[in-house]
């Protein structure tokens, strides 16, 4: 058999050589393609989860008025559920949960050169933006309004001029109101461009969502499909990288989902941070002394809206979940926190654990 040298040569060769390993497609990342509805699927045996654990969680997702599910693991869904009449083409409000999206924004408009966080807010609004003293005017910077430190009253919501008084100095009080909302303001000024069509340009169109942003005196809301959102979730999961492209730069992504300041530690620039010593929750100046959500994993950050529209976002899990809905509690509606999210998570952990 005159072959059999030449088969030894091969395996000898074989056996020298550097054995290549490839990452399994589950285990890498994923990002859905902007042009078309394709999105990749992985299932609950797949990445190990308790199958027994899923009915239990829809059914309490039901009993809590939630129009839409999902849940992504290295950019895959692993669950999309959809309920009350709600399906993937329909649009619904996002409401507190889209300050994350004016963030981001932010961010993108600095890394610009546009502005600078770290200016006042008269430099882009002029002066006189609020009825403030001047002198107490003049210290709200960009960033205090990222952070909920403007020192505003905020038990006054329609953000017009005379509503915008003083309670305190900008830095030295946190206080949940919709103040968040001039910072659509400033970049419109920095930017020379009608808001939403900077946010277009820059942030919604790069990652191929959908929807629409809806302006009031009151509340400045976004509109989307489930999977938009989950779309914008995954780009923080990704700390602002959407596959090759950094939409907005990592330092900035970092510093929004840490503690922005001292006086509430479970909030970075409009994200909701779980696992701190502390958190401070809306129309409330009283210091709770814990976890923001016990039952999920420490590392979450969240982007979290009225009516308990979520995005929660999981580095650890490399996981995403949505929920959009109605009010968990009709009897008790919030304007973010609520009991909700642990009771949510509690469910969450019996499927992923």
């Amino acid at each position: 058999m005159r072959f059999f040298p030449l088969l030894l040569l091969i395996l000898s060769t074989l056996s020298c050589s550097k054995t290549i390993e490839v990452e399994p497609p589950s285990e890498s990342m994923y990002f859905p393609p902007n042009t078309s509805t394709t999105w990749e699927t992985a299932s609950v045996s797949s990445v190990g989860w308790n199958q027994n654990a899923v009915q239990p969680l829809k059914d309490f997702l039901i009993q809590k008025n939630t129009k839409s599910f999902m849940v992504l693991v290295n950019g895959r869904i692993v669950m999309e559920e959809y309920f009350n009449g709600h399906n993937s083409t329909a649009t619904w409000e996002w409401n507190s949960a889209g300050k994350t999206l004016v963030a981001t924004t932010t961010g993108i408009a600095q890394q610009e050169g546009l502005l600078n966080i770290n200016n006042k807010v008269s430099d882009y609004l002029g002066t006189s933006w609020t009825s403030m003293p001047l002198p107490k005017e003049n210290m709200i910077m960009v960033k205090n309004l990222l952070s909920m430190t403007a020192g505003n009253d905020d038990t006054k919501q329609y953000m017009i001029k005379a509503n915008l008084t003083y309670v305190a100095d900008a830095g030295t009080r946190w206080a949940y109101s919709n103040i968040f909302q001039k910072l659509t303001d400033v970049v419109a000024q920095a930017s020379n461009k009608n808001f939403e069509t900077y946010f277009n340009d820059k942030l919604k169109n790069k990652i191929g969502m959908d929807g629409f942003w809806n302006f009031g005196t009151i509340f400045t809301i976004y509109h989307s499909t489930t999977r938009s959102m989950a779309r914008f979730g995954l780009l923080a999961l990704n700390k602002g990288k959407w596959d090759k492209e950094q939409i907005i730069n990592e330092a900035f992504f970092n510093e929004s989902t840490t503690t922005s300041q001292n006086i509430n530690p479970s909030y970075g620039y409009l994200w909701w941070l779980n696992g701190k010593t502390s958190y401070m929750i809306p129309s409330e100046q009283t210091v709770y002394q814990g976890s923001l959500v016990p039952n999920a994993p420490a590392d979450m950050y969240a982007a979290m809206g009225a009516n308990d529209q979520r995005i929660y976002v999981v580095p650890s899990k490399k996981m995403v979940v949505i929920r959009m809905g109605d009010a968990a509690d009709p009897t008790n509606p919030n304007f973010a926190v609520s009991g909700f999210d642990n009771e949510l998570w509690g469910k969450i952990k019996a499927v992923t654990n």
